[in-house]
């Protein structure tokens, strides 16, 4: 009878210990869901008040050719105050740079901006042949049909920085003059 009455009181211990253990791992998953929650909210919340500062469209990149390591994008800008483009991020390239080509004494040049000024309710345009982004050593060939991921980041007047990221459409550019191919600067 006493080894019964033992047994009995061993499986009652570990069935206690085994509900304060599964009592507490449900209260670290809650908190740990609770957290990724808030934390998905909070960049929910950002990325939606970067669309109320900054409206981008139009947005399409070029498509590249294979052992091309180059490529570009193109977008319009719509702001509601003064920004500024500090950076620019990409899935596909390992570094985003903005450039200006411009023509200077019949010369086309091509010069790196460190970031783009964007006034306020005035449209900012990256086109072929003006302002645009330079996508450098790209992973793999830039491909009509598919997208690429871009992540901008803004400044405002008081410091205050913000990331809006966005996709863009790979498409076939239709000349030469827009074609990215040529060597750099």
């Amino acid at each position: 009878m006493s080894s019964l009455t033992t047994y009995l009181k061993v499986k009652k211990s570990l069935q206690y210990r085994e509900r304060i253990i599964m009592t507490t791992l449900k209260q670290l998953l809650s908190r740990f869901l609770s957290a990724i929650v808030f934390t998905s909210l909070a960049i929910y919340i950002s990325s939606a008040q970067a669309q109320d500062i900054v409206q981008i469209d139009d947005a399409w990149a070029g498509e590249s050719h294979a052992g091309q390591a180059v490529g570009a994008a193109y977008m319009r800008f719509l702001s509601k105050q003064d920004i500024v483009l500090m950076q620019i991020e990409s899935d596909v390239a390992k570094t985003v740079e903005i450039h200006n080509m411009s023509m200077e004494n019949n010369i086309m040049k091509m010069r790196m901006l460190e970031s783009l000024p964007i006034k306020a309710a005035k449209i900012t345009k990256l086109a072929p042949g003006g302002l645009h982004l330079m996508l450098f050593d790209l992973k793999n060939p830039l491909l009509q049909g598919d997208a690429i991921q871009l992540t901008l980041t803004f400044s405002t007047k008081n410091g205050t920085s913000f990331k809006q990221a966005i996709k863009v459409p790979v498409k076939r550019i239709h000349s030469e003059h827009d074609d990215h191919s040529h060597h750099h600067h």
